[in-house]
């Protein structure tokens, strides 16, 4: 696997007779694929074989990829039964992955997806994976996907003596979030009717929020409880964020599809490669892993500012590009940020109530951690106030998750039937020319955009996320058209200085 796209590794062995017995595997292999060869000698002998009493050299063309995991064990030790003459036959339309045990039996490995995607694009009829892995694989229809327990197993099939079943592929349904993943519902947040507004819009556009507020206030609910007035994931989305979690070695064993939206929270003492992703190998990031999902950065100052500084260009391109020495590898990173902070660093300089110890050196310090920049790529900025004993009360109705996640869908959908020709799926998305297209105002709504950006210091940037977020306040209440008291809430959501 490179990034997300899979290239193909050519397997072959070859023996010689008259040099001292010794089993060498080149073409650029880790460590783990050095110690499988160990792995794969004892598992030829354990499963009834022979392993050659001959110098054996494997070879993984092409010689200048890198190569790391366990995923060609079974593929070094199908071709050495070939070398060796116990196996007969011709695979050039198989595909071989797993890990073997040393009694011959199969284990799981990673990137099981996006391999048998690639399998099917480049016109291969099988793929053999470990019975682990099968149910992933057979995600992908139009290729034969067989589940193989051990290395007999395999044997007795490619011989023609038992043959192996191919398991059927799985028809994906999409269906709203499993309800039991959430512990919380919006109909349990008392009070901040603002912020709940706030989040609704964020969802029906994929926007970023921040949300700033004394401690306590409960930023941190309404970021945890914002999936549940998601609406369910695409077909295409689903494959694009499970191959993600393949890749990362993070799907669940007893369901290997990613069916609902992705929530990430890292802690702030997390480093920038864990955020964005890399390593000596790239591998994705939190922001990968929400993809298509949400990333919520609790304590956001308290994150070092060099990591949050790493945010800027995937906030703006939806994906994150990380180079090293081998080339450069692109992973997907199209989330929805929520990060929350306090005002300062007591946390009451904007409480009505309770004075503020902090002094303002201290203050300016403080907000000074998250720069201009990053600030004007949330979308929504919302104040999230102490709320006093009458809000608390739980007699105060409100509505609850699927009602907002009902106004929520009927946005997306809008949004669907204006981007069919488009790649952008979301308001959020839009480029400058279908901002030109789909967020036109009328006269007097123009005047008050005008004198917006003299009061507030708006920068291009912001402008264009405030008619972003006008538009699906406009989609949220069903108008063709963006209406005068659409960029009003959506201005109201801007800071009063950038």
């Amino acid at each position: 696997m490179v990034g997300l796209n899979g290239e193909l590794v050519e397997v072959e062995a070859d023996l010689a007779p008259r040099q001292q017995p010794t089993f060498l595997i080149v073409g650029l292999p880790d460590a783990a694929i050095q110690e499988a060869k160990e792995r794969i000698r004892f598992a030829i002998e354990n499963s009834g074989f022979n392993f050659p009493r001959y110098k054996v050299t494997v070879n993984l063309a092409p010689a200048d990829l890198k190569k790391e995991g366990a995923v060609y064990d079974l593929a070094m030790a199908v071709s050495i039964l070939c070398t060796n003459r116990q196996l007969v036959g011709k695979f050039d339309d198989s595909i071989f992955l797993g890990e073997l045990a040393l009694d011959g039996k199969t284990r799981s490995t990673t990137g099981i997806l996006p391999a048998t995607i690639f399998a099917k694009e480049n016109n291969y009829k099988n793929i053999f994976v470990p019975t682990q892995n099968a149910a992933e694989a057979a995600l992908i229809s139009g290729i034969n996907v067989y589940p193989v327990s051990c290395l007999a197993e395999l044997y007795g099939h490619l011989s023609g003596f038992k043959l192996i079943e191919p398991i059927d592929s799985t028809k994906i349904t999409t269906h709203n979030q499993d309800p039991s993943l959430f512990t919380t519902d919006m109909s349990d947040i008392c009070g901040q009717e603002q912020a709940k507004r706030a989040l609704e819009i964020a969802a029906a556009g994929s926007h970023n929020v921040l949300l700033v507020g004394p401690p306590g206030s409960g930023k941190t609910l309404l970021a945890k409880t914002f999936p549940t007035v998601l609406p369910a994931l695409s077909e295409p989305e689903i494959i694009e964020v499970t191959k993600i979690y393949s890749i990362a070695g993070l799907l669940p064993k007893n369901n290997p599809v990613i069916l609902n939206r992705p929530f990430r929270s890292p802690h702030h003492t997390g480093s920038g490669v864990a955020l964005v992703g890399g390593g000596k190998i790239p591998k994705p990031g939190e922001i990968s892993l929400a993809h298509r999902g949400v990333l919520f950065l609790d304590e956001f100052p308290e994150f070092p500012r060099a990591v949050i500084e790493n945010l800027r260009q995937p906030l703006e391109d939806g994906t994150i590009s990380i180079s090293r020495a081998q080339g450069t590898l692109t992973f997907p990173a199209r989330f929805t940020l929520i990060a929350s902070q306090n005002p300062c660093p007591c946390g009451y300089s904007t409480d009505p109530d309770k004075s503020c110890l902090c002094t303002p050196i201290q203050i300016i310090k403080y907000q000074k951690k998250i720069s201009g920049p990053i600030i004007d790529r949330f979308d929504l900025h919302v104040s999230v106030p102490r709320l006093n004993y009458e809000k608390l009360q739980p007699y105060q109705a409100s509505e609850s998750s699927a009602v907002i996640r009902n106004r929520v869908e009927g946005a997306i959908s809008k949004q669907k039937e204006r981007f069919v020709t488009s790649k952008s799926q979301y308001n959020s998305e839009m480029n400058p020319a279908e901002i030109k297209k789909f967020c036109e105002l009328d006269k007097q709504s123009t005047e008050i955009l005008k004198n917006a950006i003299s009061q507030l210091f708006m920068s291009a940037r912001s402008v264009h996320r405030v008619l972003k977020v006008a538009r699906t306040i406009a989609d949220l209440a069903g108008e063709p058209n963006i209406q005068l008291e659409h960029l009003a809430e959506a201005l109201q959501y801007r800071p009063k200085q950038n």
